[in-house]
């Protein structure tokens, strides 16, 4: 499981806000709490579809194709309606990466 698909999976069953919670004790922003509310938005602002898209691709572990063929879409469809949403996931992931080497910093 690669590193996108391991924060979907936390995000989605709800895993990370716990975590996320017990790290985050403190008003500072952790690359965690950033992670958490970034990942909030941009999950909030998807449709009810697409969320499902992103549930079954990422935590039933589906192909495109076995998407496509449940929703009677083609995988093209799939790929528009999920991709600029891994996109700005992995985007999410890179910025709270980023934020944990800068807080290590001296």
């Amino acid at each position: 499981m690669n590193e996108l698909e391991f924060n979907i999976r936390l995000y989605l069953i709800g895993t990370m806000k716990s975590w996320t919670d017990r790290i985050d004790s403190t008003d500072q922003l952790t690359p965690q709490r950033f992670i958490f509310n970034a990942m909030t938005e941009l999950f909030d602002s998807l449709s009810d579809d697409d969320l499902e898209l992103i549930r079954l691709r990422y935590m039933e572990r589906l192909t495109l194709s076995e998407v496509a063929s449940r929703h009677l879409l083609n995988e093209r469809t799939i790929r528009n309606h999920t991709n600029p949403t891994i996109k700005q996931v992995k985007k999410i992931i890179k910025q709270g990466n980023e934020l944990s080497i800068k807080q290590k910093s001296p």
